[in-house]
């Protein structure tokens, strides 16, 4: 399997804490990577840290057999790194086309290429009917998946999804669930920081458990719920 992004003994420290303490972790084209842990755990530190949103103390990232320890997120974008971020964040005053086209146009300067990459990022999700609605208009669900779109229109090679579930109903949570494995399909690599382990356990092929930024767990999502420091982590002891 060939291997598209490694991070080596990643450490990240913010004055005498240290939020990420020597996690390393290593994903395959097409696999789909769980990081999971209770609220502080570091997930999201860990997760900024390889994307280039926050400076590592010491590690190494290596993205599609390049070093990319130093180099800023835009270009980590450039070389096929796409994102969604907690909490979403769409320019209100602009359609969801226009939304869009703000990443396709990253790597596409001509507005017809960016335009037939904006759309077809929208038809993967499901959005292509509500292309020239405002963005305020949408529900939940839909921003979650404009959020996804914006990812998608950077063509990336991996996808790194920050609690992308988070808040929706459970019809919701179900197509979001089969619209990721359409795309794994297509052999987008993805690496998602969830709460939901549903999600998990129906789409990740390896799962990393942090708690207070160290690695305590690896495995099977089956493996590592049933991990007994995982369930101290989250529950504490008797």
């Amino acid at each position: 399997m060939q291997t598209v992004l490694k991070a080596e003994n990643i450490k990240v420290q913010f004055g005498g804490l240290i939020a990420v303490n020597n996690v390393s972790l290593t994903l395959t084209k097409g696999q789909v990577l769980g990081l999971i842990g209770p609220n502080g755990a570091g997930k999201s530190t860990l997760f900024n840290a390889i994307t280039g949103f926050t400076p590592i103390s010491a590690g190494k990232i290596t993205f599609l057999d390049q070093d990319v320890t130093r180099l800023a997120a835009y270009l980590r974008t450039r070389h096929g790194m796409g994102r969604t971020f907690q909490t979403e964040r769409p320019y209100e005053e602009m359609t969801v086309l226009e939304n869009v086209l703000v990443a396709a146009f990253l790597k596409n300067t001509r507005r017809k290429d960016a335009e037939c990459v904006a759309l077809a990022a929208l038809e993967k999700v499901g959005l292509l009917d509500r292309a020239n609605q405002l963005s305020s208009d949408l529900n939940l669900a839909r921003l979650r998946r404009l959020e996804l779109a914006k990812a998608l229109a950077l063509e990336p090679q991996v996808l790194f999804l920050d609690e992308i579930m988070a808040g929706l109903n459970p019809p919701a949570l179900k197509e979001m669930i089969e619209l990721l494995r359409t795309l794994t399909a297509t052999g987008v690599s993805i690496v998602m920081v969830e709460h939901i382990m549903e999600a998990i356990i129906q789409l990740a092929d390896h799962v990393i458990v942090l708690a207070s930024g160290n690695k305590i767990a690896e495995g099977s999502a089956t493996e590592v719920i049933n991990d007994a420091n995982v369930i101290e982590a989250y529950l504490g002891t008797d």
